[in-house]
């Protein structure tokens, strides 16, 4: 068994990040590698001792406490960046942990990854979110997959139907199930090297500091959320919303983004979500009652995440999955004259993004009607802003009969979910009033700002599809300008 984690998970240059190891095979090798268009690899460390380290048993909430193996200085030329740690052993055994390094001068646009999410799906040592845990310690490893796999185009939700099921078992036979939902080896990666080969200069920070830093968004003129971006604090939500209404723009490349409110402890070293077991909360029916972690939509918050994005999981769901919408892959485009679209060749109901499937598995959108014979956002306390839609595919929540076997037992499924929170009751008529979903592309202006959602997880996918590209370009050109 060999297993490692860092902690911290970010740092400046001049600082130390500690990495933990555990293994039982008395010395390994260690390779420090920034992850971009092409890999660099910054360190190496020959022979290092390592020994097996216990694990307690509740690891998945507490951490692992592990002794440190080494201090990892941040040297001063170190590109802001993922810098994903390979371990290896003589025996050929392999272990990866991960840390960002941050930005001591900033750029123009930051891309925050979505590390509260990384420990909301993390199995090792325990439970998660999704099989019985409430809480989740990011004071421990990854399972194989969050970091580095594959082939990520291939091993994705939205297309695994099409594999065989002896690749499908070969594959997670290595790699954790979970590896198809979150971590960097999904969504971000993806990003990352598409930018980088393109000449967009990025800086990077994670969940946490978010988090914890008001004023990490000050230097920047665009903030980048990119893949799958589901878990959010109070204070995540304050930090973002607070830089956009002064003239931030948020571009959100993600999808399901921000529909669960979580807590972090005092040290950021814990995160606690209850879900749908909200009633084992201890903040329900206190003073702190709009904290409690449930989603962001539920009335208790009295802040569904669409203030922040236009949109929600709640009026979106799932496309090209089993119980889902297949659609096109892509997105009906109904305002072709937007700048978002310049340099393509649009008409409205032209599809963008249809090949490579950009929307898939997780989607976000909102309430719709038809004026003049194109959809547009219906008003509501939940979406109050003008909200320009720009494109749309259909996509479905799933029931509680939908659900994948691997969640717990008594998982709700969130069209029943969103149906009893906000439809008030689980009903079939309240079912019907949430089933069929949209995923939407939109923009609006927030404050002195403004805000873009691409709607879906999969943006990514179809970064090597020309009108993705262009489109993209787009937004961080006008990133760029507005600096």
């Amino acid at each position: 068994m060999i297993a490692a984690y860092c902690w911290p998970q970010s740092a400046l240059p001049g600082e130390f990040v500690a990495l933990a190891i555990s293994a039982d095979t008395g010395s390994c090798n260690i390779e420090l590698v920034r992850v971009g268009a092409t890999e660099t690899t910054v360190a190496q460390f020959r022979g290092v001792n390592v020994d097996v380290q216990p694990t307690p048993e509740t690891a998945f909430e507490t951490g692992c406490s592990w002794e440190k193996t080494l201090d990892i200085e941040i040297e001063p030329f170190w590109k802001s960046g993922f810098y994903l740690v390979r371990v290896l052993t003589d025996a050929g055994e392999t272990a990866e942990a991960f840390f960002v390094v941050k930005a001591s001068e900033p750029a123009s646009t930051l891309l925050v990854l979505s590390t509260s999410t990384w420990a909301a799906y993390n199995t090792w040592g325990g439970p998660s979110y999704y099989t019985g845990s409430s809480a989740s310690s990011l004071k421990r490893p990854l399972p194989p997959g969050f970091l580095e796999k594959p082939e990520p185009h291939r091993y994705r939700v939205a297309l695994i139907n099409e594999l065989t099921n002896e690749e499908r078992r070969d594959h997670f036979a290595q790699y954790s199930i979970w590896s198809c939902a979150a971590g960097f080896a999904n969504w971000e990666i993806l990003f990352v090297k598409w930018a980088e080969k393109n000449g967009v200069n990025l800086d990077f920070a994670t969940s946490t500091d978010l988090h914890n830093d008001s004023n990490l968004l000050s230097p920047y003129s665009t903030y980048l959320s990119v893949g799958h971006d589901e878990y959010w604090s109070h204070q995540m939500r304050d930090h973002l919303e607070n830089w956009i209404d002064k003239g931030g723009f948020a571009v959100f490349l993600s999808g399901n983004t921000a529909f669960w409110q979580v807590r972090f402890d005092d040290s950021a070293e814990t995160m606690t979500c209850f879900k749908q077991n909200i009633l084992d909360d201890p903040l329900l029916g206190t003073a702190d009652q709009h904290l409690t972690s449930t989603m962001w939509s539920d009335p208790l918050t009295q802040r569904p995440e669409s203030l922040m994005t236009g949109v929600s999981f709640t009026r979106g769901g799932y496309a090209h999955c089993d119980n889902a919408p297949k659609g096109s892959g892509g997105y009906s485009i109904w305002k072709p004259q937007h700048w978002v679209f310049d340099g393509i060749d649009l008409r409205a109901g032209d599809i963008i993004g249809a090949k490579p499937v950009i929307v898939g598995y997780e989607c976000d959108g909102c309430e719709l009607s038809l004026h003049d014979g194109l959809p547009v956002a219906t008003r509501s306390d939940a979406f109050p802003q003008p909200l320009e839609v720009l494109g749309t595919a259909p996509a479905r929540l799933w029931e509680t009969s939908d659900l994948p076997h691997q969640l717990r037992k008594d998982y709700v499924g969130e069209l029943n979910w969103v149906a009893e929170r906000v439809g008030g009751a689980d009903t079939a008529e309240n079912r019907s009033r949430f089933e069929h979903g949209y995923a939407v592309m939109a923009t609006f202006e927030r404050g002195e700002g403004s805000v873009f959602t691409a709607g879906c997880t999969d943006w990514s996918y179809g970064l090597d599809d020309p009108d993705v590209s262009t489109i993209t370009t787009n937004l961080l050109q006008r990133a760029e300008n507005r600096r």
